[in-house]
């Protein structure tokens, strides 16, 4: 009995250490350099159907730009704010370019992430 206790122990720290935190399930474009993350961020993911999410929330298009008003409206100082783009790498440009405007009309940094593997 103690042996089945010690491996199911041992089985759930190993899966718990590979779960990933973010649930979207994105190829992200490569990298050879990196950087890492603010720590007032907001991520904004875009899959290759085109559905955006923001921290892992469903928004239209549409409703793109007035969510991230909403979240910007809790930080107090928002020169420390950051939009993390995650875009599948399917997505047009076009369609990036998009999420890029509304950064520049809310005055915001946004980066694009990548992998590097």
């Amino acid at each position: 009995m103690n042996d089945i206790m010690f491996f199911l122990l041992l089985f759930f720290l190993i899966v718990s250490t590979m779960v990933n935190p973010s649930v979207i399930k994105l190829m992200l474009p490569k990298a050879s350099t990196g950087q890492s993350e603010n720590k007032r961020s907001f991520t904004i993911s875009v899959t290759k159907d085109l559905q955006y999410y923001v921290d892992n929330v469903p928004v239209t298009f549409d409703q793109l730009q007035p969510t991230l008003e909403k979240k910007m409206a809790v930080v107090k100082d928002t020169k420390d704010v950051t939009f993390i783009l995650r875009a599948d790498r399917s997505v047009t440009l076009q369609d990036i370019v998009g999420i890029f405007e509304i950064a520049n009309k809310l005055k915001v940094k946004i980066v694009l992430a990548t992998t590097n593997k």
